[in-house]
């Protein structure tokens, strides 16, 4: 399963967009900080995170605040074929607290 769940800002956002196939999409950049516990130890998380919005949820997710903090469920993929880099594909997306 690849399903990806985690609270973060919209940090940065492209103006929406169609692909050749004319769906629209916008992309961003998310942040996220927490404290995780990992082997009995407190650490800090910090990570950007390079995302993209597609189809119906582009629209929501062009509007919304940025800076303001979100849920976002997704999953994660490379950004092309030939790329080893990752892209996290918003699925759905909510306000969360602080």
């Amino acid at each position: 399963m690849n399903q990806f769940q985690f609270v973060a800002t919209i940090s940065e956002r492209d103006v929406l967009r169609f692909t050749p196939a004319g769906v629209p999409i916008v992309s961003a950049t998310l942040s996220h900080s927490s404290q995780q516990v990992e082997a009995g130890v407190e650490r800090l998380v910090e990570f950007e995170m390079a995302a993209l919005a597609a189809g119906e949820i582009s629209g929501r997710f062009g509007r919304a605040e940025l800076g303001a903090v979100h849920q976002f469920t997704g999953f994660v993929a490379k950004k092309n074929r030939s790329s080893k880099a990752l892209v996290f594909h918003i699925i759905d997306f909510s306000a969360a607290a602080a």
